[in-house]
This record gives structure tokens, C-alpha cells and sequence, in this order.
């Protein structure tokens, strides 16, 4: 059925050229993942990153506010697409990679993008509501630059190859403000 299809439009040796590093990359991958299986798989740092998956969504569960349930995940959400967006990028840059993690297919460290950092946002924009949220916002980033970061770097789970810890600092305040902006939104409507 495919092969009455035309060629497509794309120059050629683009395609082949692109293929080429793709093909490396798919090769780098497949050895990382070999590696990963003899050197991280059940061992101590592979079962840390598993509790720093599940304990702190064990936490959010038992602690969140059911009543502001979907604006916390809303702001939770957002959080994690921007965590994992800007970890991509910094891995793909070279300016850090990870160890210990427990799943060897993401670039980045999915314990910290996808529940880590998460939670602890959904926890703060929800405790104490009468706070500033810029006040929030810059015990966070310093929670998460002063703290977090060098605590994972400690582990061994945070390797920097171009980055410093403080430059992440605007970031994660910037997420934060955003993040508590969402929840804050006044435009839901009931369904």
C-alpha cells in the first residue's frame, strides 16, 4: 500500500544524514541500557530512587487538601512539564546527567522531576495560603538549590558538567510563582 506512495518531498541526504545520528544515538542508548541492567538495577541506588518516587506521592496523598484536589494538580502538572522540559535540555546540553536512576530511558531524573518537586510545590502553595508567594517562592528555590541539589550531587545522582547549583535558583522561583499562579486561577467552571 506504502510503496505507491511518492518519494518524500525532504531533501534525501537530510533524511540520511539525520537517520546517521540517530543511529548513534539509539546505540548509545541500547549500551546505557546494558550498563544500567549490571550497574543500577536492584542495587542501593536503584531502590533510593524508588522511594524518592513513592514516598513523597505517599505524602501528597495523605497530606493535600482534597477539597483543592484538582487546582493543586493542575499547578502539580505544570511543574512537572517544565521540571522534565528543562532537565531534558540541560542533559541533552551536556550541562549535568544522573546515576542511580530507575528508569534508564529518561534523560532526566524522573524521582525529582515527576514527584519530588511536585509535591513539594503542591505542599507549599497549600499550607499557609496567607503567606506571600513570593516569600514561597524563594523558600523553595533556596530549598531546592540550597538543599536538594546538593543533596542529590552528595548521592552521586547529580553529576554537573557545566552548570552551578545557584543558577538554578531563578528557575525554580520562577516555576514556583508560576506553579501558585495556576492554582490560584479563578476561571474554573463546573463541567
Amino acid at each position: 500500500m506504502f510503496e505507491k506512495l511518492k518519494p518524500p518531498i525532504q531533501d534525501e541526504e537530510k533524511i540520511r544524514k539525520i537517520g546517521e545520528f540517530y543511529d548513534r544515538v539509539s546505540h548509545a542508548n541500547a549500551d546505557y541500557f546494558d550498563f544500567w541492567k549490571e550497574e543500577t538495577f536492584l542495587h542501593w541506588d536503584f531502590w533510593l530512587s524508588c522511594c524518592f518516587t513513592f514516598i513523597p506521592i505517599l505524602i501528597w496523598l495523605k497530606m493535600h487538601k482534597k477539597e483543592s484536589r484538582g487546582r493543586l494538580l493542575l499547578a502539580g502538572f505544570f511543574v512537572v512539564i517544565i521540571s522534565c522540559w528543562f532537565d531534558f535540555l540541560g542533559t541533552v546540553w551536556g550541562l549535568w546527567y544522573y546515576t542511580g536512576k530507575n528508569i534508564p530511558t529518561i534523560p532526566s531524573y524522573g524521582p525529582w522531576d515527576f514527584c519530588i518537586f511536585p509535591v513539594l510545590v503542591m505542599l507549599i502553595i497549600q499550607f499557609k495560603p496567607h503567606i506571600s508567594p513570593w516569600k514561597k517562592g524563594l523558600f523553595f528555590a533556596a530549598f531546592s538549590c540550597l538543599i536538594g541539589e546538593p543533596f542529590f550531587w552528595w548521592l552521586g545522582f547529580y553529576v554537573l558538567t557545566g552548570w552551578k547549583m545557584l543558577y538554578s535558583f531563578p528557575i525554580y522561583f520562577v516555576i514556583y510563582l508560576l506553579a501558585h499562579k495556576l492554582s490560584h486561577l479563578k476561571t474554573f467552571e463546573k463541567i
